[in-house]
């Protein structure tokens, strides 16, 4: 029975934290309280010029994508060298075909043209 006081009480925290975060960003947030200059936008105290929401290349989202699934790579092999006592020749073997999938779909990538930068 006293599981279950466990459950209620994680899910009011939970809860609770979801609404006190919003109410936060709320009396945090930007608010134009008639200034006509505070909804601006402002880069480096020089007036914009032309459209402020410009749009990227599609270059920069490929770089974004490599790194993040780089990024994530060396967590797992952070981790994997962690337990590397503990794990036997599979746990090795697996690394590699891990480590071989992720070097195949960077040759991939970059024979696509995808890492040079336009």
């Amino acid at each position: 029975m006293t599981g279950i006081w466990y459950v209620i009480g994680f899910a009011f925290a939970g809860v609770s934290f979801v609404f006190l975060t919003i109410a936060a960003a709320w009396l945090v947030s930007h608010r134009n309280r008639g200034d006509v200059h505070k909804g601006l936008p402002y880069e480096s105290g020089i007036d914009t010029y032309g459209d402020t929401h410009g749009r990227f290349g599609l270059s920069f989202y490929i770089y974004a994508l490599l790194f993040v699934a780089f990024d994530i790579e060396v967590i797992f092999i952070y981790l994997w060298a962690i337990a590397f006592d503990s794990l036997l020749l599979g746990g090795l073997i697996s690394m590699l075909i891990f480590v071989g999938i992720l070097l195949l779909g960077l040759a991939y990538a970059w024979r696509k043209g995808a890492m040079t930068w336009r």
